[in-house]
């Protein structure tokens, strides 16, 4: 007997048995407790008793954790997922489509940026998004290597910057101060340091300096990004 594919995307999908939660009830109930509690809280068992089922039934149809976890990931990369339909064929444009579609995803669910990096993108909706991703950067170059690269660079600025969003939303949370109560709070130790005259110019940067908000921040470093890329792109 053939051995059984190890990738849930490769398995055919038992049909639920009568009355018994389906494949997508127990991916959207563990993406519901993700998104509330955290990753750590999905467990077979968790999600079980919140479906108000046996966790032996569960295994059925998902037949670990990790699986559930590659299920997850793709229901998520699916939502709202234009699937390459708005592609203009302007690649910068469309590559910075693909950059805040990935930021508006990780955002509305904080345990993805720590599940996906080195899990494979091979789930029919990542794999569409992923399609629409290089489709944009192809316009760039025909060289497939350079247009991936490309669409990489782009991923790992998202990336970078929602990490920074999502730990600054975190501090304030364990904290319980907002961002300007925490400023008014360590307001007196940074007249101190800037009287000092040891940091000229982080000095600067708080007097003279302007507040830009999470999505000028993040549109100022993708479009520094794209200015990079189009330097580099094959002549």
């Amino acid at each position: 007997m053939a051995d059984e594919p190890a990738l849930v995307w490769a398995k055919e999908r038992r049909s639920p048995r009568r009355q018994a939660p389906s494949v997508e009830q127990i991916v959207r109930t563990a993406i519901a407790i993700a998104d509330a509690e955290g990753l750590p809280a999905v467990s077979m068992r968790r999600v079980a008793t919140d479906l108000g089922s046996g966790t032996a039934s569960l295994y059925r149809y998902v037949a670990s954790r990790d699986e559930l976890v590659d299920l997850m990931i793709d229901e998520v990369t699916g939502a709202e997922d234009t699937g390459g339909a708005g592609l203009t064929g302007d690649w910068r444009a469309d590559l910075a489509a693909v950059a805040r579609q990935a930021r508006a995803t990780l955002l509305r669910h904080p345990w993805l940026s720590g599940a996906l990096p080195g899990r494979p993108a091979l789930g029919t909706n990542s794999l569409r998004r992923h399609e629409a991703a290089l489709a944009a950067a192809a316009e760039l170059a025909d060289d497939i290597t350079f247009a991936a690269s490309a669409v990489d660079a782009v991923l790992a600025y998202v990336f970078g910057r929602v990490t920074q969003e999502l730990a600054e939303l975190q501090a304030q949370r364990r904290s319980g101060l907002t961002k300007e109560q925490w400023q008014a709070s360590v307001g007196p130790y940074i007249r101190d340091v800037i009287e000092s005259g040891k940091y000229p110019q982080f000095a600067r940067r708080v007097i003279e300096g302007e507040e830009r908000s999470a999505e000028e921040a993040f549109e100022f470093g993708l479009n520094c990004v794209l200015d990079g890329i189009a330097a580099r792109v094959p002549r």
